[in-house]
């Protein structure tokens, strides 16, 4: 393999890996907090607590930022972001060229 195959592999290996990690870590959030609520279910006659969702909420908000990273989603920097800010600086140090240039 040449050097550019074996970091191709490197890269859809760790991307893989990243994938297999978020699965596994939402399939043990549903299954947890499944068996939480169905507990709670069948224990109480208040089903409606703050209480009884607190661990899906916060898991789930933990659960969202994993998928983000995962996924690569980002709406504050994301793809579009980053390509206007070059554009910006790039015409920026083309303005300053052309100023030094015609002096």
């Amino acid at each position: 393999m040449t050097r550019y195959s074996n970091d191709k592999y490197g890269r859809a290996k760790k991307r893989v890996d990243e994938l297999k990690a978020f699965y596994i870590h939402l399939g043990v959030y549903l299954i947890i907090n499944a068996f939480i609520l169905v507990n709670i279910a069948l224990g109480t006659d208040n089903f409606w607590q703050w209480g009884h969702f607190f661990t899906a909420l916060f898991w789930g908000l933990g659960l969202a930022i994993h998928a983000a990273i995962t996924f690569r989603f980002n709406p504050l920097f994301g793809k579009d972001w980053e390509e206007r800010q070059i554009k910006k600086y790039m015409d920026k140090d083309r303005e300053e060229a052309d100023k030094y240039m015609n002096l």
